[in-house]
């Protein structure tokens, strides 16, 4: 079956309702382990039934937000989801204090009720109406960023499609695609700074309601992190800002002198080459090609995987207008099928893209059999699979950028290491927001800009009055839809980091401790996961400064005046 014959139906939520409630009530109530055993396998069940529904509804949603029945439906979700939550929130609640639960235990793993615990904390019947203003607001968000219709010269283009031009060799054209970028975000600044201002109100609220001090303790529960806390993420940020921002500072001193540039800007952070960035040398068929055959090579598992998402037909790559920016991976459980929904725009920023969520994709494929508690690990373990992917993926990559491959490799692990000040940045930026909930507007933009200055001390914005003000993270999605998720990203790399340094080393052991990590899926925590592929702490001081070596001494060894 192919994506496109994914049946969806509006399901019948009285229906679901009623089926939930029967199998929740056969958990606790004196009933014996075997009936509770059967009750949890059949509340799953319904779970994935209703959750491939959501999930088929959501990327159609993506895929064309202009479509009006798939608009529909989304809101129907948004509306309805928070109300089912209640019965996950019930669920649990039996689940936790069963007589049983040891029994349930044994045959569940107890990192499940170890979730469950933080789960619960995170829902009351009473927050219903602010969840649901919380997903109108994301949605709201998403639609506002996909419908930017850029005039540039002499076409119209929607946000990843202005990628290009940022890019460009000619640095006047950079800096009108910069200003006319910025342009769309200032002409929508009101709806972006009352979208966010209720977002952070509303998540407040939830928060107060729920018991907690602020969001940001909140945050970190709805992510089910059971290992770390805010402090030892602030321990972290502090090793990014000693040991990664002067390095960063120092390429992009670097990437100045190639470029010939004794002032850069902002607009000229994006190009790396004044022969041009790395591009893909065909088009998206052409790419997708070339996965493949990669895929086949790489190893048996990840070839079966490949072909089976090329035979479903779920991958869809082209940007086209009324499309969501961005890229993702998800699941849909009733078809065991993962689904990688990408937006090409023929820069280098495709192949990242098709391999990374390729990484997600796969690793959902290999843990597909686990418990549905399982299949994904939280959501910093699971950016580890993508980012490695984006590594391991390097004894092929000529084959995508053919000459461009030395300026590529150059570029992915210059870029790779560049990002992390800027993803920390996010993360600092997102703890003061929840920390004080009334700030203005505007001096959340203040915050912003001093904290761009202390990570990105280079960022220059020139003339662009807008983004001088603090505006950049009006772009960034997850700070709308996905507080404190950001940070994931940046520990995620660290972790991919070592990948990449371990296939340097030996690429047999290393593909086997990626395949490995891939299959626990999410059976055990971050740090749980980390241990058990023999990588290093991310938030212990020092494994920052110890990884950042080899990539330094490689970065060094490229006369990269000469790409």
């Amino acid at each position: 079956m192919k994506f496109n014959d994914f049946k969806y139906e509006r399901p019948n939520l009285e229906e679901v309702i009623k089926q939930l409630q029967e199998q929740i009530q056969l958990i606790g109530e004196g009933h014996d382990l075997e009936t509770e055993i059967k009750a949890v396998y059949k509340v799953f069940e319904i779970n994935d039934e209703i959750g491939t529904l959501g999930t088929l509804v959501a990327i159609r949603n993506s895929v064309n937000t202009t479509d009006e029945f798939y608009e529909k439906e989304q809101e129907f979700f948004d509306e309805q989801g928070p109300h089912l939550r209640q019965f996950e929130h019930l669920f649990l609640e039996k689940l936790l204090a069963s007589k049983n639960r040891k029994g349930l235990e044994k045959e569940f793993g107890s990192l499940m009720f170890l979730r469950g615990e933080l789960a619960k904390k995170t829902f009351k019947p009473e927050i219903i109406a602010d969840l649901q203003q919380e997903n109108k607001l994301s949605t709201e968000y998403g639609k506002l960023v996909a419908s930017a219709k850029i005039e540039f010269q002499g076409g119209v283009y929607n946000l990843s499609q202005m990628a290009p031009f940022l890019q460009d060799k000619n640095r006047e054209t950079r800096h009108q695609a910069q200003l006319a970028v910025s342009k769309f975000f200032a002409d929508n600044e009101k709806q972006f700074d009352r979208i966010y201002d209720d977002m952070v109100k509303v998540r407040h609220t939830i928060a107060e309601k729920l018991g907690y001090e602020n969001f940001i303790q909140l945050g970190y529960d709805r992510f089910g992190r059971t290992d770390y806390n805010a402090d030892d993420v602030k321990t972290y940020r502090d090793q990014i800002y000693e040991d990664i921002v002067p390095l960063v500072t120092k390429l992009t001193e670097r990437k100045a002198k190639r470029l010939g540039i004794d002032n850069p800007k902002s607009y000229d952070l994006a190009l790396s080459f004044l022969s041009g960035n790395p591009t893909p040398k065909g088009d998206r068929a052409w790419q997708v090609e070339r996965a493949k055959k990669m895929y086949d090579e790489m190893s048996p598992e990840t070839s079966e995987f490949f072909n089976f998402m090329l035979n479903h037909e779920l991958l869809d790559l082209d940007s086209k207008p009324g499309k969501q920016g961005g890229g993702y991976c998800t699941y849909l459980p009733t078809y065991r099928s993962p689904f990688i929904f990408a937006n090409f725009n023929g820069t280098s920023h495709d192949v990242d893209v098709l391999t990374h969520e390729a990484g997600h994709a796969f690793q959902v494929y290999s843990s597909r059999d686990l418990l549905p508690e399982y299949r994904w690990p939280t959501m910093e373990a699971a950016e580890i699979h993508s980012m490695s992917m984006e590594f391991l993926a390097w004894p092929w990559i000529d084959s995508f950028f053919l000459e461009d491959t030395p300026k590529y490799k150059f570029n992915h692990l210059a870029g790779a290491i560049s990002f992390l000040p800027y993803g920390v940045l996010v993360d600092e930026f997102q703890h003061h927001i929840y920390e004080k909930p009334g700030l203005t507007p505007d001096e959340r933009k203040a915050l912003w800009r001093k904290l761009e200055k202390k990570y990105m001390p280079f960022k220059d914005y020139g003339d662009d009055a807008f983004m001088e003000k603090g505006t950049y993270w009006l772009r960034q999605g997850h700070i709308f839809s996905s507080p404190f998720y950001y940070i994931d990203y940046t520990l995620a790399q660290v972790c991919a980091f070592q990948y990449w340094i371990k296939h340097q080393a030996n690429r047999k052991e290393a593909l086997e401790s990626y395949l490995k990590l891939c299959r626990l899926g999410g059976s055990k925590s971050f740090v749980g996961l980390i241990e058990s592929a023999s990588l290093k702490n991310p938030f212990k001081k020092g494994t920052v400064k110890e990884i950042v070596k080899p990539i330094r001494a490689y970065l060094d060894s490229v006369d990269d005046t000469k790409l």
